[in-house]
């Protein structure tokens, strides 16, 4: 899937990419059923470290993300799961997505269970998949401005920052008890350290097998995640798109300063056709 072009007109719900669409559809049917079905519902579904682990129920860990405790709750989680997650799913694709998403709710949900084992109450909502895509939203589109509390502007990587801070004091302080302020934290930073270490740690293991094999250069990592990538005409050659790609891949293991002066005059060169 190739990176998703956005225009300045209104964003509907058919226009949702596919992952992100699905998400929203499933946090609402489950939110519904949960209120017809009453009784040990959320007891059952959410996530109670004590019945994790003592009980072996082991689908907590992950039904825990689609259910919400009042309207309020789901649709500030829906909110940011379309804002944070429609330009993440266009940059990834449907696929790297949804595992990025279910893998920072894992780990929001290992972070609660580890640090508050004996705990008997159900932890609920999306907030931790949710507080993922809030990092790799940062880390893609550091400079994006983002309005703290539909006010303040700020930049993206400083905006997850500054609420990852909040998360660390209110979960220490244990000033909000109600709130799992811990699973936060452990989307977030689940989320950091895949997007990191995991992607560069494959970057660099297929470029060690290149030189093992004595293959000219690193092949190319389908699809993963990297810094927004304008994507050139069809008619762009493929080879030409290769070496970009190579180029790119340097750059998120080792920074602008590795680039040769040749590699540097064709990011310049493709740069300038893009403009034009």
């Amino acid at each position: 899937m190739s990176p998703r072009v956005f225009a300045h007109e209104p964003i509907g719900f058919n226009r949702m990419p596919p992952a992100v669409r699905g998400l929203v559809i499933a946090n609402i049917v489950v939110f519904l059923l949960s209120y017809v079905v009453g009784g040990k519902f959320f007891d059952l579904f959410g996530l109670v470290p004590e019945h994790v682990l003592q009980d072996r129920w082991i689908w907590q860990p992950l039904t825990y993300l689609f259910i919400h405790g009042n309207i309020m709750h789901l649709l500030f989680n829906l909110f940011g799961l379309w804002m944070f997650g429609m330009p993440v799913e266009g940059q990834w694709g449907q696929w790297d997505f949804l595992k990025y998403y279910f893998l920072c709710g894992l780990g929001g949900a290992i972070a609660q269970v580890a640090l508050l084992p004996h705990s008997s109450m159900a932890v609920i909502g999306a907030s931790g998949a949710i507080f993922g895509l809030l990092t790799a939203y940062a880390m893609l589109f550091p400079d994006a401005v983002v309005l703290f509390w539909f006010v303040i502007p700020l930049k993206a990587s400083h905006f997850a920052i500054l609420y990852g801070l909040m998360e660390l004091f209110a979960g220490t302080s244990g000033s909000t008890p109600g709130i799992a302020r811990f699973a936060h934290l452990g989307g977030m930073v689940t989320g950091y350290l895949y997007i990191r270490w995991w992607w560069i740690a494959k970057i660099q293991a297929k470029g060690l097998w290149a030189r093992i094999a004595g293959q000219p250069q690193a092949p190319r990592v389908s699809r993963r995640p990297t810094a927004v990538r304008a994507r050139a005409q069809d008619a762009e050659p493929e080879s030409s798109m290769a070496e970009i790609d190579r180029i790119l891949d340097k750059i998120l293991v080792s920074g602008l300063d590795s680039l040769t002066e040749e590699e540097r005059a064709i990011m310049r060169r493709y740069s300038d056709r893009m403009k034009h």
